[in-house]
């Protein structure tokens, strides 16, 4: 999942940003809400964090522009303004979620999860293809029942291919959300990690659930090709 954190002071953006992405999220970053806009019209995001304390223009008006130019990724609104009427604000301006600084990361996180959940339309904590289940919320995979240690990215990469099940994946719309805007267009890694599922999920199983598609990408079907 990709997301956008819009945050001007550094040593915040830092930290949200370091432990987002421990989390196995790829994140961008922008300090202030016109450059927030001009990435939101250039990139496919799943989701944006955004302060309303911002330089250029402030976090309700990215939120309104942003809205009224069609996007219909989750908003969640951060700012220390914690009165009723700045919430309504925020609200109306499009946001999704209103959250209160100063506020533990945890609960950040959850608001995340529930956030990306809903998205444009509900997505369940328990995915089942064939004998492979994932369950989102405690980041566990099993196939067959046998527990399948992956790493973040990883498991990011097998969510993203699990939502999409069937769907045949360009290189390019993998890269666009499962890694940040610092990937490398001409680099092999998403071969790579394609390769590594395939060896954790994949080996000893009569039914291999990763498939190529020569000149267009990779899909997750639990359908066997002939």
């Amino acid at each position: 999942m990709r997301i956008l954190l819009v945050e001007d002071e550094p040593a915040a953006a830092q930290m949200l940003a370091k432990g987002l992405r421990e989390q196995g999220y790829a994140i961008d970053v922008s300090a202030d809400g016109e450059m927030a806009l001009y990435q939101t019209s250039i990139n496919d995001y799943d989701l944006v964090i955004l302060d309303v304390m911002l330089p250029r223009k402030d976090g309700f008006e990215v939120c309104r522009e942003m809205r009224a130019g069609g996007s219909v990724f989750p908003v969640l609104m951060l700012t220390a303004r914690d009165t009723v009427d700045d919430r309504i604000i925020g609200l109306d301006a499009g946001a999704d979620d209103y959250l209160i600084k100063p506020f533990d990361f945890r609960e950040l996180l959850a608001r995340t999860r529930a956030l990306l959940r809903r998205g444009e339309t509900l997505h369940p904590e328990m995915i089942k293809i064939n004998d492979l289940e994932i369950d989102t919320r405690a980041r566990r995979v099993t196939r067959a029942r046998r527990n399948i240690q992956l790493t973040v990215k990883e498991y990011a990469l097998l969510e993203y291919m699990a939502r999409n099940i069937d769907k045949v994946l360009s290189r390019a719309e993998i890269a666009e959300h499962v890694w940040d805007e610092n990937f490398d267009v001409f680099s092999n890694l998403i071969d790579v990690y394609i390769q590594r599922l395939r060896r954790k999920i994949d080996d000893g199983h009569e039914v291999k659930l990763f498939q190529t598609r020569r000149g267009e990408g990779y899909v997750l079907t639990p359908v066997r090709e002939s």
